[in-house]
């Protein structure tokens, strides 16, 4: 009985998929920055209001097409399965980064819709794929590696333009080149890396096929198919099923699939797209400064990230940390707005005095709090909860170029809703069996966290009662 919850060490897709998105994530923003490409897609002579104009425009296009990707990338994967659509994610995002490489303006906004697509299609329907599979004890860590794998992406992409922006001469289209191609290895790591992985047992439930689902359960469980934690399993997910069934007469309506798709929205990160700006705003000039910190500031994410990963997600819960880490964000926010408004940092070049090594703190402070709480905390609570959506990235440059300080104020401001919210709305799911979910978000659950946990708890409690009074002995490690 000591391995029910082991899986086995099979090779896995996590890494590759959240390597290109991570990487995709990072390392644009500092591209832009890069002489080379400022030459070739005109940023160069630009104005500055052209020039807050286009990498909004560029990193923006990519948001687009992440959304529709992750739309539509929802509906196919009920309709086909989660692993070929994970795959089919990652060919798109290979076209996409071919036409990237070509060095004209609309074939780059192209490319970035088609690399959008498909990362938003695989990332939506990764986190989806990892916490079906995952046993409900350790799904919080799995889910994180997933996570772990985006932020060192996320530190490879701005170091990377650091190295080539140092090393590689400007005169040459190398220098963006380079970054940009990166982007096919881990896509084509991707597929390789899912050829021999199993579907869901979850959806290959929902699809009818129980033997099926139970040999790829058994695979991902390393026990036999006869085992009885494999039947009992197998049994939780049909009954799952079932009731879904009999709330909505199909195993999945498209018109409850597009309620659920649309009644959230998940804000990217502007500061992963826009470090190189952010850092400039605070007093850091010329462009390898900039990328330096930049490197900096994805290192800490990428340390913070582990931390929540490996040791915290799992411990402390996903509800506390989002109360954690908004405090930590909110107050490295708001003295970056009191720094640059008093330093007149958007303006000049202020002095190196110990408010601006403050300033610089502050911004790898947040880096340190968003990594160990809204960073990764969505991603697992999403999959666990309900699928989402992504909101598109557009108007940081022009925020930086008209309000100043006032974007770090509207961050934030940002902060301090995301704390009310996470206190008010979401309720713990540390250890929560996937079938079970519906008892806390469910449609006649209140919104309330703390009344929706309590009736997670009543139900789950109440179950563990009945099954110990007809001797079902597995059910005993499971009482909340």
């Amino acid at each position: 009985m000591r391995n029910i919850f082991q899986l086995k060490e099979r090779p896995g897709e996590e890494a590759p998929k959240a390597v290109h998105l991570g990487y995709d994530t990072a390392f644009i923003g500092g591209t832009l920055n890069l002489p080379s490409s400022q030459h070739t897609f005109g940023l160069a002579t630009a104005s500055k209001t052209a020039k807050a104009n286009l990498p909004s425009n560029i990193v923006s296009t990519f948001q687009d097409g992440a959304f529709f990707g992750s739309a539509i990338g929802f509906f196919l994967a009920e309709r086909f399965g989660r692993k070929l659509i994970i795959m089919l994610s990652a060919v798109i995002f290979t076209i996409g980064a071919i036409l990237q490489m070509i060095g004209r303006l609309d074939v780059l906004y192209a490319g970035r819709v088609f690399t959008g697509w498909g990362v938003g299609s695989s990332a939506m329907i990764l986190s989806i794929y990892v916490s079906e599979c995952s046993p409900a004890l350790i799904r919080g860590r799995l889910v994180g590696v997933f996570e772990i794998m985006l932020q060192i992406a996320l530190v490879f992409g701005f170091w990377v333009n650091y190295g080539v922006n140092k090393n590689i001469s400007s005169a040459t289209e190398r220098q963006w080149h380079i970054p940009v191609s990166i982007q096919l290895v881990p896509a084509g790591l991707l597929v390789i890396c899912m050829l021999p992985m199993i579907e869901s047992p979850r959806w290959l439930v929902s699809k009818g096929k129980t033997q099926a689902a139970a040999k790829a359960l058994s695979w991902v469980r390393n026990l036999l198919e006869e085992h009885p934690w494999i039947q009992r399993e197998i049994g939780m997910v049909e009954n799952a099923v079932e009731s879904e069934i009999a709330s909505t007469g199909l195993s999945r309506s498209w018109r409850q699939i597009g309620k659920e798709l649309f009644s959230n929205s998940r804000l990217i990160n502007a500061i992963n797209y826009y470090s190189l700006t952010i850092f400039t705003s605070i007093g850091f000039t010329g462009t390898s400064n900039g990328l330096l910190a930049t490197g900096i500031f994805g290192i800490i994410k990428m340390v913070a990230t582990i931390l929540y990963a490996g040791f915290l997600v799992d411990k402390l819960g996903r509800r506390n940390l989002l109360l954690i880490g908004g405090v930590g964000a909110g107050i490295s926010m708001f003295y970056l707005a009191g720094y640059s408004q008093i330093s007149g940092s958007f303006e000049r070049t202020p002095p190196l005095g110990s408010g601006a090594r403050a300033a610089v703190v502050m911004a790898y402070i947040y880096a340190l709090f968003y990594g160990l709480s809204w960073n990764g905390v969505p991603w697992l609570f999403c999959s666990e909860v309900l699928p989402q959506r992504f909101v598109v990235v557009y108007s940081l440059p022009h925020m930086v170029l008209g309000i100043k300080y006032g974007t770090f104020l509207f961050f934030g401001v940002c902060t301090v809703l995301a704390i009310i919210f996470a206190y008010l709305f979401v309720p713990e799911t540390k250890g929560g069996q996937l079938e079970d979910m519906d008892l806390i978000s469910g449609p006649e659950v209140s919104i309330i966290a703390k009344k929706a946990k309590r009736n997670y708890e009543e139900v789950r409690n109440a179950r563990v009662l009945v099954a110990e009074e007809k001797g079902g002995v597995l059910y005993k490690e499971e009482k909340v």
